[in-house]
């Protein structure tokens, strides 16, 4: 019932100063004057160092500007420099409370939030935070010279303006409960970062932010070390209180797994997150671990389950044929994977939010199919009928029945064998190029590619450095590539840059699949409008149905724990683990230096 009441607040039509936070659907967990997340220790004390490694494989950084296309920017870079008016935390999905904003007004239409500015909050070089910072990091992302994602990120708002020195309201083209939470979460810089120069050529200039750490140096290249600022502005607020405890956090880079690995047993870094099932099972054994100096932990946790799989590029013409894409899926035989390679640690990702309500299930219900119908004439059938599973080989299905249905698939498609390959009515073969950054994954490919060559079908695998591949990814130069899409609590404006038509003719963004379907934008329109928590599972369920049919991935695996090696005597951790959260930036975030790591 409180909660409710601040959202009334919150939602008058003239600023009243009076919202502390705001939720999409009015569930506020804190109180006005609250003093801290449960899940932190307000007194946990300041110092020490953490070291982690990147959970992503980069080799090196060549820009401070995460904002804009072209280059690698360093690991960390976002969460400790840059904040927002807003913030979030781990145990709420659509509530953001006040950061660089002391308040927020939402209009009663929904079309324009006001934010006032904290008196007290400053950059890094010591300078106020104000409200023309604001406008101008909005309309510098939402410019040509920034990554095209923010554009598409802030479609719907209209403009920023600045209405006094600490007063800045969004206008919105039209009313969604969700936007006030999306500009609120907008990265916020001061505009005289770059010193002028046209912001795509901000590369080397150390950014001007306000968050508590700082680069500790202005070179270019491989590790990154941040230091916290003694004199950080926000470090006894409710939403800062008792995190970012470290005074340096560093992050290493590796050509290649097993040289992070050996580093983490060498005491070069204190953390990593284990992706890879092998060597989670046989690597991390030894003297280090018997004698606890690195331990070997599974964390659980809530968070909506991550979608990974193969994707398939739309803009190849082979791929355009759903028969096609639904044959090689059959393909994959997940069951021998997780015996063989993956020692039983993982399931098969079902859908594209797993371990979600927003999981579809069965026959759509009265809510999906109130949203499916009018869209029937755009749909396959197969929509309206039970979720889509992916291929099995447990008994009475096996390998070889999948592939005799996928022969059939291809027959129908165009594609039969002759002349030693699998080729088309003009004679062209049927070749793939999977676009690979792991090396260590090749391994998991050989068993698809082999069930490939079968069908007359040769994939063969370029193995290409972090960088290249972020560049060919950004341009959509694949043909298949994996990918993972981390899962939401909070799904809204950003699912546009996933699945939306017009990211997928928008370079950098995240709709690799080139997915543009007009079915596809209807339901995002409903998933960003949707004004209760039921329309929004109803409206994401309807869309995991469609997506699942269209056959666009190739579903891999999933997990609903983490596999976490770290070096527990320089560290405490808080008693309490949030839900919903991610290993390196809890621990980033949340844990302090023992006595022996000052």
């Amino acid at each position: 019932m409180q909660g409710w009441l601040f959202l009334a607040l919150a939602l008058l039509a003239a600023p009243s100063w009076a919202a502390h936070a705001y939720a999409q659907f009015g569930d506020i967990k804190y109180p006005p004057g609250f003093t801290h997340f449960d899940y932190v220790n307000p007194a946990a004390p300041k110092g020490g160092e953490l070291r982690m490694v990147p959970p992503i494989a980069v080799t090196n950084f060549d820009k401070f500007n995460p904002f804009t296309l072209k280059g690698t920017p360093p690991a960390g870079l976002t969460n400790l420099v840059f904040e927002s008016l807003l913030i979030g935390n781990s145990e709420e999905a659509t509530t953001g409370y006040g950061l660089l904003a002391e308040d927020v007004s939402v209009a009663g239409d929904l079309l324009s939030t006001t934010f006032r500015l904290r008196p007290e909050a400053r950059f890094n070089d010591g300078s106020q935070v104000l409200a023309a910072d604001v406008v101008h990091s909005f309309q510098t992302l939402t410019s040509k010279l920034a990554a095209p994602q923010y554009r598409t990120m802030y479609a719907e708002v209209n403009r920023a303006v600045a209405l006094d020195e600490r007063t800045v309201r969004f206008d919105f083209a039209s009313p969604n409960r969700e936007l006030p939470l999306v500009v609120g979460g907008m990265s916020v810089f001061s505009r005289h970062w770059g010193g002028g120069k046209p912001f795509d050529q901000v590369t080397n200039d150390l950014p001007i932010g306000s968050g508590p750490y700082k680069p500790a140096t202005a070179r270019l290249g491989r590790d990154i070390t941040y230091v916290r600022n003694p004199s950080y502005w926000g470090a006894s607020l409710p939403v800062r209180k008792g995190q970012f405890n470290f005074d340096r956090l560093t992050f290493k880079l590796y050509l290649d797994e097993t040289a992070r690995f050996e580093g983490l047993k060498a005491g070069e870094f204190d953390l990593m997150r284990e992706f890879i099932s092998r060597n989670w099972a046989r690597q991390y054994t030894g003297r280090v671990f018997d004698s606890g100096e690195v331990k070997k932990q599974v964390f659980e946790n809530r968070n909506p389950g991550d979608f990974q799989g193969y994707v398939f590029n739309l803009r190849n013409p082979r791929f355009q044929d759903i028969r096609v894409r639904q044959a090689i899926g059959l393909t994959m035989d997940f069951e021998w994977l997780n015996k063989q390679m993956f020692y039983g640690l993982y399931k098969r990702a079902v859908g594209y939010f797993p371990n979600s309500s927003f999981h579809a299930s069965g026959l759509p219900d009265a809510d999906e199919l109130a949203l499916l119908e009018p869209l029937r004439d755009k749909l396959r059938p197969e929509v309206f009928g039970p979720a889509l599973r992916p291929p099995t080989t447990q008994p009475p299905d096996s390998l070889r029945g999948n592939l005799r249905k996928a022969q059939q698939l291809l027959a129908e498609a165009g594609w039969t064998y002759r002349d030693g390959s699998l080729r088309n009515a003009k004679g062209d073969r049927f070749t793939i190029e999977y676009l690979n950054a792991q090396p260590s994954s090749n391994r998991l490919i050989v068993p698809m590619q082999l069930a490939l060559r079968k069908l007359g079908i040769e994939l063969t695998v370029r193995n290409v450095d972090g960088a290249l591949y972020q560049q060919r990814m950004d341009q959509f130069e694949f043909e298949m590539s994996s990918l993972r899409l981390p899962g939401s609590n909070a799904p809204g404006g950003e699912m546009y840059e996933f699945f939306g038509s017009k990211a997928a003719t928008t370079n950098g963004s995240a709709n690799l699949w080139g997915i543009a379907e007009p079915a596809v934008d209807a339901l995002l329109e409903k998933i960003v409008r949707a004004t209760t928590r039921p329309q929004l599972d109803a409206a994401m369920r309807a869309l995991d149905r469609v997506l699942s049919h269209g056959h666009y991935s190739i579903p891999q695996w999933t997990s609903d724990t983490f596999f976490v090696g770290y070096r527990p005597a320089g560290f405490v951790l808080p008693p309490t683990i949030p839900p919903y959260y991610q290993p390196d930036t809890w621990a980033m975030s949340t844990w302090w230096a023992s006595p022996s790591n000052k």
